[in-house]
């Protein structure tokens, strides 16, 4: 996930080629590859299985007869647990070891796994997602706090590049054979897409036992276990209060709840002991501006990761297989172009190449919500999907680089967290608030197209063959894709303005 610096670009004439002590004694340079293919495949595991989720969602919906709001909570209750806990996840791994509290998150993550794999219904899916979301708080923030612990400031650039690279090759063949498996297999095949995590799950926990020689923490300090509850109940409520049915009262009273909890929750991280939140963070600009337009950015992401295979699998009737060409170029752009990416901003620092990706994805999504109408997937959505992949090749890696290398070594699980967590809170705030806005586009066309007798969606059969809810499904995809496009549009803004642009001296 895209980072943010803390203090800023790093002068490359300081930096030095000695490893501390506490670096060489964590891992063997030798063995160093070992643990970056590890946190590569924990990464790539996390990727997979979003990506496969959401082909999937409609095939979940229809097995478990399951509404728009319980699919909404199929990924939010992933990404609930996963935003509100990572902050915990980071710091628990600089205080207990990161080695270890990264490899427990992979096993709760496997674990959960196998209970989404035998979910009988989408109540208890959504349980087992949260757990998983758990598991999950705990095994990303390690990624790539690992490969800052044991290499050295000045060969991390380019093993956080392999990092970003290997992780998007690795992961890019994951949504191919997800559809694959539920194009051929039929619709109670997703069960088996959440298996992918096992073998890959076992092997970075084999990689990561056999790479770490001396795993310690910093022990002695409390847990901010108030903070973490409070992040729960206030993304909780906030959440529910956008994607819950009920009165607009009722809604209000969930918001006001949820703000209020939240509120409660920053003025207990200034006060507590050790936050899980170090507020002291946002005090550097670059940092603040590197958070708010992560959150911009993957709001926009995550709207149309969520909205785009419902409306082309559930609405047009392309194939799940077919539907995976259109989140490929995502991963196949940022393995290619991610070296590059870095190389740009090591000489112009991170804003160029950072405003330059997300006008990119702007302009993709834009197209996107003008073009839905013409129900156009491979010479239109799918082009459109490369421009995004493009864009976000752009954009991650500079990000990525800046915040590790602008980091102390003892607080970059901390930071690693913190960033993570807004681009996950921006994903939970976007399925549920872009579900709403779905849902009263979905509506308001309908009430114009559809005729008085109309028995409802599904009675012409066919995916693709009820025009009524095409129309209608065109209409609330359009209204999400121009929405998000504004939102990478400000992102542009932030990057162009708040980060970076001054040119690295040699």
């Amino acid at each position: 996930m895209a980072q943010a610096p803390e203090t800023g670009l790093v002068d490359r004439a300081s930096q030095t080629t000695a490893v501390p002590d506490f670096i060489s004694g964590f891992c063997d340079p030798a063995r160093r590859r070992l643990l970056l293919i590890a946190a590569i495949l924990a990464s790539a595991m996390g990727f997979i299985d979003g990506t496969v989720v959401a082909i999937a969602m409609p095939a979940m919906r229809e097995t478990l007869g399951a509404t728009l709001a319980q699919a909404q909570w199929i990924s939010n209750a992933y990404m609930l647990t996963l935003s509100a806990l990572i902050l915990s996840g980071g710091a628990a791994g600089d205080r207990f070891g990161l080695a270890r509290v990264f490899s427990i998150g992979i096993a709760v993550f496997m674990a959960a796994s196998l209970a989404c794999a035998a979910a009988p219904s989408s109540g208890f899916l959504i349980a087992a997602r949260a757990v998983q979301g758990f598991g999950a708080a705990l095994m990303v923030p390690g990624s790539l706090a690992l490969i800052a612990r044991a290499y050295p400031e000045a060969e991390r650039g380019r093993a956080i590049g392999i990092w970003a690279a290997a992780s998007s090759l690795t992961t890019a063949l994951g949504p191919v054979i997800g559809g694959a498996v539920l194009s051929f297999g039929g619709p109670e095949m997703w069960r088996a897409i959440f298996a992918v995590n096992l073998p890959i799950g076992i092997a970075a926990l084999w990689l990561i036992r056999r790479a770490v020689n001396e795993d310690t923490g910093q022990p002695g300090q409390p847990i901010d276990y108030a903070g973490s509850v409070l992040a729960v109940l206030g993304l909780g409520l906030l959440a529910w209060s956008l994607s819950a049915g009920g009165s607009a009262a009722q809604r209000l009273a969930f918001a006001a709840s949820g703000l209020a909890a939240l509120t409660l929750f920053v003025r207990t991280e200034r006060r507590a002991p050790a936050p899980m939140l170090d507020l002291t963070l946002f005090r550097n600009r670059s940092f603040s501006a590197a958070n708010l337009l992560t959150f911009c950015l993957y709001f926009a992401l995550s709207a149309i990761l969520f909205f785009l295979p419902m409306t082309v699998i559930a609405a047009w009737g392309v194939t799940e297989l077919e539907a995976t060409a259109a989140f490929a170029p995502l991963s196949v752009f940022i393995a290619s172009l991610s070296s590059t990416a870095g190389r740009l901003s090591d000489r112009f620092g991170p804003g160029p190449p950072i405003a330059a990706g997300s006008a990119l994805v702007a302009l993709a999504y834009a197209g996107l919500g003008l073009t839905t109408h013409l129900m156009r997937f491979w010479d239109i959505v799918v082009p459109l999907m490369c421009l995004m992949g493009l864009g976000m090749s752009l954009v991650v890696a500079p990000l990525s680089a800046a915040v590790m290398q602008g980091i102390a070594e003892h607080r970059t699980g901390a930071a690693s967290g913190v960033n993570n967590a807004v681009a996950r809170i921006a994903g939970l705030v976007a399925v549920a608030a872009m579900g709403t806005v779905a849902s009263v586009a979905y509506a308001t066309v309908m009430v114009a197209v559809a005729p008085p007798d109309y028995a409802g969606p599904g009675s012409f059969g066919a995916p693709g063959t009820d025009p009524a809810h095409l129309a209608a499904s065109n209409g609330a995809f359009a209204a999400v894709a121009l929405i998000t496009a504004l939102l990478a549009t400000a992102s542009a803004l932030i990057a162009w303005l708040g980060l970076d642009r001054r040119r690295r001296t040699a």
